[in-house]
C-alpha cells in the first residue's frame, strides 16, 4: 500500500494536483439536478488525468510536434470548457429556482456543456488510438503504460454511457450533433497541430479547438436552419436567449477572418496558375499584386460578405458597420473620450516599452508585465462605467489582432516584415518563429470572462476574473517571484513561493478594494470571503505549477470558481 502510494504521488505533479482541487471544487458544488453532469466531468477527468500521465511517460505523442518546454497538459485542456459551462450552469441553476431566467437558457446550457464534452471527450479519444496504434519498430509499452490505456478508454465508454442516460435517448438528432461537434474537433485539432508545429500543446490545442468548435457550432444550426428551413431551434440548437447585436458582431468578426486565409490561399493560387502564363518581365510587380489581392479579398469578406451574412440568417436589421457608429455616437462624449484615453494608453506604453525592449537588458518576461498592468489601466474603468462599450471594443481588437498576425505570416507588403520585426521585440519562449499567440491569449484571457457574464450574473467579481487575475495576480508573482523569490515550488521550475503568495495577496487586496466601488455604482453583492479565498488561491497555485499558457487557463478556471 505505501509503494503504491509513493508511486501515485510520484505521477501526481502539481499541476494535475491542482487540476483536480479545482475539479472537486465544481463537483462540490453540484445540486443533485445535475447530478449525471457532474458523474460525466468526473469520468473525463480521470480519463484525461490516465492519458496525461501516459503521454509524459510515452514517446508516441511526440510525432504531434507540440512547443517544446511544455507538457503536455491533457488534463487542463480537456476539463478547462466543461468545467466553465458546467460552474456557468450551477449559477443558471440558482436564478432558475428563483424564477430570474426560463428553462430555456438552462436547457441551452445544458447543451452547450454536452457538446463541449463530446468535444474533448472525442480528442482524447484520438489520443487513445494514437497512442496504442505506436510505430511497430518501438518496443512494446510498459505494463503500466497499458493500464493507463485500458483505464482512459473505460472512463471514455462510462462517459458516453451517462451522455446516453441523461438524454434518455430523448431524439437521436441531439447525439448525431455531439458527434458532429466531437469529429469536428478532432478534425480541427489534427489541422492545428500539422500547420502550426512547435506553437501549442496538446492542452493548449485542446482548449482552442473545443472552444471553437462550441462556438461556431450555433452559428452554423442557424444558418442550416434558415437556409434550409429545417426548425432546428426546438429540438438542436435550443439557444432560449435573443443575442444581443454585439455578440452578432463579434461571432461575424471572428467567423470571417477565421475563414479569409482558406479564401486567400484559393484566390492565389488561381491567380499565380494563371500569372504563370504571362510574361516574365511582370513577375517584379508580384508583391504588389499579392498584396493587392490580399486587401481586396479581406474587405470583400469583411464589407459584404459576413454582413450580408448577418442579415440573412440574424435577421441584423442594417448593415453591422452602420449599427457600431450608430452605437458609438448614441453617447459620443463617453465612448468617444474612453476611445481617446485608450489610444494615448497605447501609444505612450507601446512607444516606452518597444525602446526599453530595444536598449534595456531588462527580462522580457518582467518588461511583458507591464503590458498587464496596462490593460488593467485601460479595461477596469470600462467595464465599472461602460461594460457594452467594452464587449465591442474587444472584439474589434481581436479583429485587428487577427488581422495583423495574418498579415505578418504571409509577409503581405508593405506592413508584414514591419510588423514581425516589432512583434518579435516582445515574443518569449511560449511564441514561436511561426506564430505569436501571447497578445491574443492576454485579450482573450480578459474578455472571455466579460463576454461570457453577458445575461445573468449574480457573481459581481466574476466578469473581472481575467483583469484580476493576469493584470494583477501574475504580474505581481512575476515581478516580486523574480526580485525577492527565494523558494521554489519544485527543483526544476521557476516559480516561486514568494511571488504566489504575493500574487494571491494583490487579488485579494484589488477585491476589497474593487467590491465597496461597484456597491456603490449599484450592484448587488453576494460574493462570499470563503468562496473568493478559494477561487483566488486555486487560481493562484495553477499559475505557480502549470507549464501551459497561464493567460488561456488561469482566467477561466478563476470565473469557474467565481460563478459557483
Amino acid at each position: 500500500m505505501a509503494a503504491m502510494a509513493m508511486a501515485m504521488a510520484g505521477l501526481m505533479n502539481g499541476e494535475r494536483a491542482v487540476v483536480l482541487l479545482f475539479i472537486g471544487r465544481v463537483l462540490f458544488s453540484l445540486p443533485l439536478s445535475l447530478l449525471f453532469h457532474g458523474i460525466a466531468l468526473s469520468l473525463l477527468a480521470l480519463s484525461a488525468l490516465s492519458l496525461d500521465i501516459l503521454a509524459d511517460s510515452s514517446t508516441s505523442l511526440a510525432q504531434f510536434n507540440t512547443r517544446p518546454g511544455a507538457s503536455s497538459g491533457i488534463l487542463l485542456g480537456a476539463v478547462t470548457l466543461p468545467a466553465v459551462v458546467i460552474s456557468k450552469m450551477i449559477q443558471l441553476s440558482r436564478a432558475f429556482s428563483l424564477d430570474q431566467v426560463g428553462i430555456e437558457e438552462l436547457e441551452s446550457l445544458t447543451l452547450q456543456y454536452w457538446a463541449a464534452s463530446a468535444s474533448c471527450l472525442s480528442v482524447l479519444i484520438f489520443l487513445c488510438i494514437t497512442l496504442w496504434r505506436a510505430p511497430e519498430n518501438m518496443p512494446p509499452p510498459p505494463a503500466h503504460n497499458v493500464w493507463h490505456a485500458k483505464f482512459s478508454l473505460s472512463c471514455i465508454i462510462l462517459h458516453t454511457a451517462v451522455s446516453f442516460v441523461t438524454f434518455g435517448f430523448e431524439t437521436a438528432l441531439k447525439l448525431l450533433w455531439m458527434l458532429c461537434h466531437g469529429l469536428a474537433a478532432v478534425k480541427l485539432i489534427q489541422h492545428v497541430i500539422k500547420t502550426f508545429p512547435s506553437c501549442a500543446s496538446i492542452g493548449e490545442s485542446c482548449l482552442v479547438t473545443s472552444g471553437l468548435v462550441l462556438y461556431f457550432g450555433d452559428m452554423l444550426a442557424y444558418t442550416i436552419e434558415k437556409v434550409s428551413g429545417f426548425t432546428m431551434k426546438s429540438e438542436v440548437v435550443q439557444y432560449g436567449s435573443k443575442r444581443s447585436e454585439i455578440s452578432i458582431i463579434i461571432q461575424g468578426l471572428l467567423l470571417g477572418l477565421l475563414l479569409f486565409p482558406m479564401v486567400f490561399k484559393f484566390v492565389l493560387r488561381i491567380w499565380e496558375s494563371t500569372f504563370s502564363t504571362a510574361r516574365s518581365e511582370v513577375r517584379t510587380n508580384n508583391e504588389i499584386w499579392r498584396s493587392l489581392i490580399f486587401f481586396s479579398s479581406l474587405g470583400f469578406i469583411m464589407i459584404v460578405i459576413i454582413p450580408s451574412w448577418m442579415q440573412l440568417v440574424q435577421d441584423f436589421h442594417m448593415h453591422p458597420l452602420l449599427w457600431v457608429l450608430s452605437f458609438i455616437f448614441s453617447e459620443p462624449l463617453k465612448r468617444l473620450s474612453l476611445c481617446v484615453y485608450w489610444m494615448c494608453v497605447i501609444y505612450v506604453s507601446v512607444l516606452r516599452f518597444y525602446n526599453i525592449s530595444k536598449n534595456s537588458k531588462i527580462e522580457r518576461i518582467l518588461l511583458r508585465k507591464y503590458y498587464h498592468l496596462m490593460a488593467v489601466s485601460m479595461f477596469l474603468p470600462a467595464l465599472i462605467f461602460q461594460p457594452e462599450f467594452l464587449d465591442l471594443s474587444f472584439g474589434a481588437a481581436l479583429a485587428v489582432f487577427l488581422a495583423l498576425e495574418i498579415i505578418r505570416v504571409w509577409r503581405i507588403w508593405p506592413l508584414g516584415q514591419s510588423i514581425h520585426k516589432f512583434m518579435n521585440a516582445f515574443t518569449d519562449h511560449r511564441d514561436s518563429d511561426l506564430l505569436i499567440v501571447s497578445h491574443f491569449s492576454l485579450l482573450l484571457g480578459c474578455a472571455l470572462p466579460i463576454w461570457m457574464s453577458s445575461g445573468y450574473n449574480d457573481r459581481p467579481l466574476a466578469p473581472f476574473s481575467g483583469i484580476l487575475s493576469l493584470g494583477i495576480g501574475d504580474t505581481m508573482a512575476s515581478v516580486v517571484g523574480h526580485k525577492y523569490g527565494v523558494l521554489r515550488w519544485s527543483k526544476t521550475g521557476k516559480k516561486t513561493i514568494e511571488g504566489t503568495a504575493a500574487g494571491i495577496t494583490s487579488v485579494l487586496a484589488a477585491c476589497s478594494v474593487l467590491l465597496p466601488l461597484l456597491a456603490s455604482t449599484g450592484y448587488i453583492l453576494t460574493e462570499h470571503w470563503g468562496s473568493l479565498l478559494v477561487a483566488v488561491t486555486v487560481s493562484g497555485l495553477l499559475e505557480a505549477y502549470t507549464a501551459q499558457l497561464d493567460n488561456a487557463f488561469i482566467p477561466l478556471i478563476f470565473y469557474s470558481l467565481l460563478c459557483l
